[in-house]
């Protein structure tokens, strides 16, 4: 089992920035591709960027949406994954939740945990 709690989430301006952390606990969470979705107001959640297990910048992925405006990174000694989010726009407000797996955190229908989720709104 692995225990996900967001924090960093909050109320911003367009264009500002925000960093979401995430920090795991239980079972060797630092070996787990680790993740971010999201999911806006009658919206579907979907895929943000996520991160593989050897550390920062390695095997990193992002949605085409986010690309070039945020950045995910790992601390394995703190097990915690943040997601820093520049140029916020008005489109990014959404509920951000964390997500681990043993083998992707890329693909919804095959991450076996999940945050409880942090709420980003941005006004525009």
């Amino acid at each position: 089992q692995v225990h996900l709690v967001e924090s960093g989430g909050g109320l911003v301006q367009a264009g500002d920035s925000l960093r979401l952390s995430c920090a795991a606990s239980g079972r060797a969470p630092g070996w787990y591709d680790m993740g971010w979705f999201r999911q806006a107001p009658g919206k579907e959640r979907e895929f943000v960027a996520a991160i593989s297990s050897n550390g920062v910048g390695s095997g990193s992925s992002y949605a085409d949406s986010v690309k070039g405006r945020f950045i995910i990174y790992r601390d394995n000694a703190k097990n915690t994954v943040y997601l820093v989010m520049s140029s916020l726009k008005s489109e990014d407000t959404a509920v951000y939740y964390c997500a681990a797996d043993p083998v992707s955190a890329r693909v919804e229908s095959k991450v076996d945990y999940w945050g409880q989720g942090t709420q980003v709104t941005v006004s525009s």
